[in-house]
């Protein structure tokens, strides 16, 4: 046999037997089998947002296969008037079978596809939806099922309570200090032939400060009307004068005294913020009213209003729900109604059944809340220092399910 036949023989035998030897790198290789029999479908009881994903696993993704040949799945989404697949997740899912996409939108059409990955990030055939998936939007989100169930209790103790007042029982009311004082404000402008000043706020009607605060016009135009003494209520908004004249006017009308009452005395000024107090401050220190009522939204105006009321020596009392402004008016005011005390003064006031009722039964909603609170604090506090996994366990479903949005049960 020749040199050249020998060396041909063996570069074969060579060849052969690293053919063999790199066998097993080339199986290991192979991109796995794909899954199969993906369906989607629309998640129940939320409101369009998710779709759930099963399917079966590729047969290549056994438990205890060593190395693994699947090492989790990614999922693609396209829409269906698109052609472009797009990745969920940059890393593929290691839930095996399931997934929930919940990054849709209501009324929209998707199809899916899930390849197996291996863990050289080669990736098998895909799988694909047979029919497009459309999320809906249900008419109940089950992720807030414990909120309706408090929002029913609210509104039946609200209910409950709108009937007791209504059958004649006496619901009781804290008094408000601030409206005791109205009437000695007003009787003291009586006495001294000085006028009353009435500001309801810089917002515009829609507002409800606004209307709040012209409930209260209407209880000091009626107290003016009785005591025979003047009210000068300026605006800044021509809706809020024209809702102002047919409050004064109702009142004056319920006291008796139509002959009394004079549209001119309640006027706009500007809708301009500091135009406004600037025409507000320079009638006060001309006119001289003896007691100011400030009861409405205010902003930077309201030290102005009352170092100005305060300069003249009138009785000033304000109510507003602008936690900034508070400060300047408890500093500058005889009497301040805080935040709630001015929503309550409607009801406090008029003494209606469905006001004083709904007070009543927003109080117990209130109690409601911070028995949830402080029970939730009590149990975390208790889980902290035992280490007992059931209180924790309780302390989860408190914050997750009942005060957050992960469904009705665990």
């Amino acid at each position: 046999m020749s040199g050249s036949s020998r060396r041909k023989r063996r570069f074969s035998v060579a060849l052969v037997f690293g053919f063999w030897l790199a066998l097993p790198m080339i199986v290991l290789a192979q991109s796995p089998r794909p899954p199969g029999n993906l369906k989607g479908n629309d998640a129940p009881g939320d409101v369009g947002q998710k779709v759930l994903l099963t399917w079966t696993l590729s047969p290549d993704d056994l438990l205890g296969t060593t190395p693994p040949k699947v090492i989790g799945y990614r999922l693609f989404r396209k829409e269906a008037d698109s052609d472009t697949f797009k990745k969920l997740d940059d890393e593929p899912t290691y839930q095996r079978s399931s997934y929930t996409d919940n990054r849709c939108q209501a009324g929209i059409a998707y199809h899916y596809r899930v390849v197996a990955v291996a863990p050289d990030g080669s990736e098998s055939e895909p799988a694909e939806t047979v029919e497009s998936v459309v999320p809906d939007m249900e008419f109940f989100d089950s992720r807030h099922g414990w909120y309706g169930v408090i929002l029913l209790l609210v509104c039946g103790t609200v209910m409950y309570f709108i009937e007791l007042a209504r059958s004649g029982r006496e619901l009781k009311v804290r008094k408000i200090a601030g409206l005791e004082a109205f009437e000695e404000a007003v009787g003291r402008a009586t006495e001294m032939g000085r006028p009353c000043l009435f500001v309801p706020g810089i917002l515009d009607i829609n507002d409800i400060q606004t209307i709040a605060g012209l409930t209260i016009l209407s209880h000091v135009a009626r107290l003016t009307a009785e005591y025979d003494a003047k009210i000068v209520v300026p605006t800044c908004r021509s809706l809020v004068m024209t809702t102002a004249r047919e409050t004064v006017e109702s009142s004056y009308l319920g006291a008796g005294r139509p002959d009394a009452y004079n549209e001119d005395d309640i006027y706009y000024l500007t809708d301009e913020q500091f135009g406004y107090v600037a025409g507000v401050t320079g009638s006060m220190v001309r006119e001289k009213p003896a007691a100011c009522f400030y009861m409405g939204a205010f902003f930077a105006e309201s030290l102005l209003l009352a170092e100005t009321g305060h300069s003249i020596g009138a009785i000033q009392v304000a109510g507003t729900a602008m936690p900034s402004q508070l400060p300047f008016f408890v500093a500058a005011c005889d009497y301040t109604l805080i935040g709630e005390e001015f929503f309550a003064a409607s009801a406090y006031l008029s003494g209606e059944s469905h006001q004083l009722g709904s007070l009543k039964g927003q109080d117990a909603g209130k109690v409601i809340g911070v028995f949830l609170l402080g029970l939730g604090c009590v149990l975390a506090t208790v889980a902290a220092v035992t280490g007992n996994p059931t209180l924790a366990m309780a302390v989860d479903f408190l914050k997750g399910n009942v005060l957050g949005a992960e469904g009705f049960l665990p």
